[in-house]
């Protein structure tokens, strides 16, 4: 895993530069290229906040109501995340970031994580400060909010 991790953090940079050096000579304008790298972070971050505090309303409606707002936090570490990678100098780091602001692709990104977690707990392979998840029982305890339906 930390090879990954260390292949990603080298990688996706050395692209980046490439290609922002690629498409400063095919524009033959450097400050153009600039001005669309700060254009997307500035439009990504009014974007994220739009779509940050509207799921922040969803997650405190949910709240409010005695349920479990699951996929309202998932969300809302997404859009934390489209918002770093739209900060990221970068056209691919940018379509990324836009991606997870776009609810549909959201959801399908969440449904993914979810069934990635979902499978980790069932093989016993997801661990938290040393305790192993067990797969949680269908039905809730007696007087426990609903549970989420499986998407």
């Amino acid at each position: 895993m930390l090879w990954r991790l260390i292949l990603l953090l080298t990688l996706v940079p050395l692209v980046e530069l490439l290609l922002l050096v690629r498409l400063t000579q095919l524009w033959g304008s450097f400050a153009l290229t600039v001005l669309i790298i700060v254009g997307t972070g500035l439009i990504g971050a009014v974007l994220a906040r739009r779509e940050g505090l509207r799921v922040l309303g969803r997650v405190q409606e949910r709240l409010r109501r005695g349920e479990l707002p699951a996929d309202g936090l998932v969300d809302g570490v997404l859009i934390l995340l489209a918002g770093a990678l739209l900060i990221t100098p970068g056209l691919i780091t940018d379509a990324a970031g836009f991606l997870l602001l776009i609810p549909p692709s959201r959801a399908a990104v969440r449904a993914l994580l979810k069934r990635r977690i979902r499978r980790m707990i069932t093989e016993g392979q997801a661990t938290v400060w040393g305790t192993r998840w067990r797969p949680i029982d269908d039905e809730p305890p007696p007087g426990a909010p609903p549970m989420e339906d499986d998407d």
